[in-house]
């Protein structure tokens, strides 16, 4: 979910009326950059390319808030069957249960409900790109994580406000129940039969009701730039989180608020490269922070080999992403709503 705008076109000369974004992607992030650009009077077109949805999002009660007020509908997937608390059972320890507020849609449901603001043209001046090719930099992984979903039957149909995460020598499971006794199982760090022969809690509870996905990555990963001199790259095809911090979503919709912010802040004068930057450096503490959080996770899970070679992927990402922060100016701005102004200046 990125965001990309091309032309090189000096935004400050530009009118209201001549700047036009290209949007070039789909997804959440790009759904938002769409809908913001729009109600704050910047014209769009959007190019949206094919592209496998993911079938399960654990949509959680701050990314829920943030799309309500990104779209001005209070009442966003209020009908949806809600997740009321998480049940861990990491490392040695016994399960404990946590409260959690959420809904399970799909990406497709998503799709559906925010779908882009139809674009008016004009002569674009910057991409927002959310999706491959992007126009600079490579996409680093911290650690590997080689992950498959598979659709099961919750045995009892009375655990389906429960969501569950276990670990086991050879990886993690994350139940996610989807409603009328059906759940996704994420089986991340080794094939479902060898996580759920090794599982204690979520194997007594599910059925395989179809096979096993292909196997996909889910290990935090970033491009190695962000932006240029007529683009911005933000949502999960740019970075993405680690699904165990269940906050995936919720950055992607903060990385699109901000990439409008820095879009509204250079129509309005200010000085392009600088902002360009506060969205970079933005991004990459926003990572640092996840893979801090990541590395408790980790360092208590497991014992194995496979759980020592995630937590050095960790610790690798978290010192390259403080170095390149050291090497990049202090923020200059701070976000008020939707708006980015100079730091000092916000009333």
């Amino acid at each position: 979910m990125s965001v990309v705008a091309s032309g090189r076109a000096d935004v400050r000369a530009s009118s209201g009326q001549d700047l036009a974004v290209a949007i070039r992607g789909g997804g959440i992030a790009a759904n938002c950059c769409a809908h913001l650009l729009t109600r704050a009077g910047i014209a769009t077109s959007q190019t949206v390319g094919a592209r496998a949805p993911v079938p399960a999002i654990l949509l959680s009660d701050t990314a829920l808030n943030l799309l309500r007020n990104v779209f001005e509908r209070p009442e966003l997937f209020a009908d949806r069957p809600r997740i009321t608390h998480r049940v861990v059972a990491w490392g040695t320890r016994e399960p404990v249960t946590l409260p959690h507020g959420a809904v399970v849609v799909s990406e497709g449901d998503l799709d559906a409900a925010l779908g882009g603001a139809p674009g008016r043209g004009g002569r674009p001046w910057l991409t927002l790109q959310t999706a491959q090719p992007f126009p600079a930099g490579e996409l680093r992984t911290f650690g590997s994580r080689r992950t498959v979903a598979a659709q099961v039957r919750l045995l009892d149909e009375t655990e389906g406000s429960a969501c569950w995460i276990e670990a086991v020598e050879a990886g993690w499971l994350f139940l996610i129940p989807s409603g009328s006794g059906a759940a996704w199982l994420l089986c991340v760090g080794a094939p479902a039969a060898v996580l759920l022969a090794e599982s204690r809690h979520v194997a007594p509870r599910v059925e395989l009701a179809g096979e096993p996905s292909a196997a996909f990555e889910t290990s935090p990963r970033m491009l190695t730039r962000l932006q240029g001199p007529d683009w911005l790259a933000c949502g999960s095809a740019a970075i993405a989180f680690d699904p165990i911090c269940g906050d995936g979503t919720a950055q992607a919709v903060r990385e699109a608020i901000l990439a409008c912010a820095v879009i509204g802040a250079m129509r309005e004068g200010g000085d392009p490269e600088a902002l360009r930057l506060h969205f970079e450096s933005m991004l990459i503490a926003a990572m640092r922070r996840h893979l801090r959080l990541c590395a408790q996770f980790y360092a208590s899970g497991g014992q194995g080999e496979w759980w020592r070679a995630q937590l050095a992927g960790l610790a690798e990402g978290f010192d390259w992403c403080t170095a390149r922060l050291a090497r990049m100016p202090e923020p200059r701005y701070e976000l008020h709503d939707f708006r980015l102004v100079a730091r000092g200046a916000a009333a």
